[in-house]
């Protein structure tokens, strides 16, 4: 029986090459990603524009993404570069590419991948702003003796307590925290489960967040208008916390993840622990924390050494 997405792709009647795509390739890896890796709507939106540009521009040169060879595949990189995508953006459309010819390599549509050997320009390396210690407990310090002052007080302290991801966050109900003990389970990346400390103060905010609202245990922590609180919402709600407590830089939830993170790591100099706490799957990802604590060092140095001074 003839393979139904081979019928999508129409070839010229002279000499067979490729006419118009097919995109059933790519449908199919998408809901590969979303019912058995179980992705984010998030992440599942960021692959199907990805590899949607790279459809578009296969089928412009009259190409099917299931064809392309290296050269050619280089050559989307190549234009997507000319047409002004950063180099961040163009390493993360390549992921894209290099998972979706994976995907056709294990199904047999394809012999090899195109994808193998190409590289993305390299991007320079941001590094992440954080908050100081002081600066965090100034933002997390919110008064609770306003409305709404007792949820955002414990909202706040467990963000920077447990460096949970915002949606991880909005995701928790009371069934997942175990105040005694001072942990919080959550639901990571890919679906995985992962349990982080919680910290005493956050503890206290929640035990107190938990009484005004007298909760059962399968409610969320963090309750909206419709359900568990949004994201957006909690986005908006730091914006005007960090206003109101006199931070004037640029805060958002993300931020205190960062803060815990390097936090941790500058007292406890332990890499392999920060990356159990943040879920990350790569310690590469975590490493970032290191430039950090590195930088921190070198103020240190810089402040201290009689021969690291500069001259007035």
């Amino acid at each position: 029986m003839a393979d139904p997405r081979a019928a999508v792709v129409e070839r010229d009647a002279t000499d067979g090459a490729p006419i118009r795509i097919a995109h059933a390739d790519v449908d199919a890896f998408l809901e590969h990603l979303a019912v058995e890796r179980q992705m984010s709507a998030h992440t599942l939106d960021a692959y199907r524009r990805d590899l949607g540009a790279l459809a578009a521009w296969a089928q412009a040169q009259t190409w099917t993404v299931v064809a392309l060879q290296t050269e050619q595949l280089r050559g989307f990189v190549a234009a997507e570069h000319r047409r002004g995508l950063s180099p961040k953006s163009l390493q993360r459309r390549l992921s894209a590419c290099r998972s979706f010819y994976r995907w056709l390599l294990r199904h047999g549509r394809i012999a090899a991948s195109p994808a193998d050997g190409i590289r993305a320009p390299k991007a320079p390396r941001k590094l992440p702003q954080v908050l100081d210690a002081d600066e965090a407990a100034r933002l997390v310090e919110v008064p609770t003796d306003v409305p709404l002052g007792l949820r955002d007080r414990a909202l706040l302290e467990l963000f920077y307590s447990s460096g949970l991801r915002l949606s991880e966050l909005c995701a928790l109900r009371w069934q997942d925290l175990d105040l005694a003990d001072g942990l919080v389970t959550v639901l990571g990346k890919g679906r995985k489960q992962r349990s982080v400390p919680v910290g005493s103060h956050a503890r206290v905010a929640l035990a107190a967040w938990r009484d005004d609202q007298k909760p059962t245990s399968d409610l969320p922590i963090f309750p909206g208008r419709n359900g568990a609180i949004t994201p957006r919402a909690v986005q908006l709600r730091l914006r005007q916390l960090a206003l109101r407590q006199g931070l004037f830089k640029r805060v958002h939830p993300h931020l205190l993840r960062h803060s815990f993170a390097s936090h941790v790591l500058e007292s406890s100099g332990d890499l392999r622990g920060v990356q159990e706490l943040l879920g990350h799957a790569d310690i590469a990802t975590t490493e970032i924390y290191t430039h950090l604590d590195f930088q921190h060092l070198a103020k240190v140095y810089d402040a201290a050494h009689p021969r690291a001074r500069r001259k007035r």
